[in-house]
């Protein structure tokens, strides 16, 4: 990222109340707004309306189904996420 676009990035996330996190989607880097949406995550990994995005949960807990909405979604620096096809998860709609 170019050092005006990272100042732009700062400045924005002052105004608004954000910080800026890494994350992972699928094993890409990304740089997003915390808190985010679902709907933001879905669209930053380009996740396509056929799949679903889970986040990686340490443990030996189920991954969460990061739902496609506006609600708030608060992120950890160097999160992972991954995406999977909707009709191989059994609790989905689709």
């Amino acid at each position: 990222m170019a050092h005006s676009e990272e100042v732009s990035a700062a400045t924005e996330a002052n105004h608004h109340d954000h910080r800026t996190v890494h994350i992972y989607i699928d094993r890409i880097e990304k740089t997003s707004p915390d808190p985010t949406t679902g709907i933001a995550l879905y669209a930053l990994g380009s996740v396509s309306d056929t799949y679903v995005l889970f986040r990686e949960v340490q443990g030996r807990r189920d991954d969460e189904l990061v739902p496609r909405t506006d609600a708030p979604i608060h992120l950890t620096e160097w999160e992972h996420f991954y995406s999977a096809q909707a009709k191989l998860n059994p609790g989905s709609a689709a």
